[in-house]
């Protein structure tokens, strides 16, 4: 039974990832033509700006920006389908390495805001749902046009004010860890993760200390979508019929609030937390350049400055990578919260 039940649903996720393919495609295309649109011309960057015109053309030669577009893109795509990315100009290293060592920082930053954002912002709009009207459901509103009103840039600076500099209790925003400690070896790339795997709790708690501002800042920032969500969501399933019948068979509040309206309610909050997933990637740059965090968000920002080509598209196909696999694991979430949607393959 299990393995019967198992292969429609390999099947389809194998269907789902076929047809991201296009879309996958679509972006390379998009990315290599704005990257080309970009203002500037990296062989003069890189040439200085006592270089002469003869000099500019060597290192135009050199960057294969001297042949046609066309023939840019081709040379482009062959070298993806082989898994190279290209090398960045500014760092001088290949764009999948330097991927590979920012990525992480980011994730760990967007997936600890997203948990703490949770772990506040749903109980909150429960509460806010079940007491309408009341100070929590005031409150909750509150939370809500904060969240949304605030730019993170400027939420970053008044917490970097407040609690290093006034009350000095916070580590200096620069970066994952403090120059008094040592990186943990490389396991995950998620620092947390990989010093409680080599034991090395002082290194964890300086990890933990350096991420707490720039999550908090994050969570401000995705807490108020999936709390405006909630309550919606909880709001919607309260008053439906089947919560009256339940109620009228004698069940106990905690059953009928979590396990038949709070269960209902998910679908939608599942759907908000995947479009906050993305919209916290990209705020995530102005919260890494913030607080200097060494993230993929400040890696294309400073990529984007000198139009370094190979390292904002391999930024871009990165994130495109990143938001196929999120709906596939929504997809898969939404038939663990609810069999009967099912998982089709059509």
């Amino acid at each position: 039974m299990a393995i019967a039940n198992t292969y429609p649903r390999l099947r389809a996720a194998v269907s789902r990832i076929a047809q991201s393919i296009p879309v996958v495609a679509g972006v390379v295309v998009i990315s290599f033509l704005l990257t080309r649109a970009l203002p500037g011309d990296p062989a003069a960057y890189f040439a200085g700006a006592a270089a002469d015109e003869a000099s500019i053309q060597e290192v135009r030669v050199a960057l294969g920006l001297d042949k046609p577009l066309i023939q840019q893109f081709f040379i482009y795509v062959g070298d993806l389908l082989q898994g190279d990315l290209g090398q960045s100009l500014s760092s001088g290293q290949a764009v999948a390495a330097d991927l590979a060592k920012r990525l992480p920082a980011s994730l760990e930053l967007t997936l600890t805001a997203l948990i703490v954002s949770c772990g506040l912002a749903i109980p909150l709009g429960i509460l806010a749902a079940t007491q309408p009207g009341s100070w929590i459901d005031h409150l909750c509103r509150v939370v809500v046009t904060a969240g949304v009103s605030l730019p993170t840039f400027f939420t970053g600076i008044l917490l970097i004010y407040v609690f290093y500099y006034l009350l000095g209790i916070a580590p200096s925003p620069l970066g994952r860890l403090d120059f008094i400690y040592i990186e943990p070896d490389r396991i995950t790339g998620f620092y947390l993760i990989d010093a409680a795997v080599a034991g090395d709790w002082e290194t964890w708690f300086g990890a933990l200390k350096q991420l707490v501002l720039p999550a908090v800042t994050l969570a401000l920032f995705t807490l108020a979508p999936i709390a405006r969500m909630t309550r919606a969501a909880m709001l919607t399933a309260l008053s439906a019929d089947f919560i009256r019948t339940a109620k009228a068979a004698g069940l106990t509040n905690r059953k009928v609030l979590y396990g038949y309206a709070f269960r209902n309610a998910l679908l939608p909050v599942v759907t908000t937390l995947g479009m906050v997933f993305s919209f916290a990637l990209g705020a995530n740059v102005l919260v890494e350049k913030v607080f200097a965090w060494p993230g993929i968000g400040s890696y294309a920002v400073e990529a984007l400055v000198v139009s370094d080509y190979a390292a904002v598209q391999g930024f871009v196909l990165a994130m495109a990578l990143l938001f196929v696999l999120l709906n596939l694991i929504i997809d898969l979430a939404y038939t663990a919260i609810d069999p009967r949607i099912g998982f089709s393959s059509k």
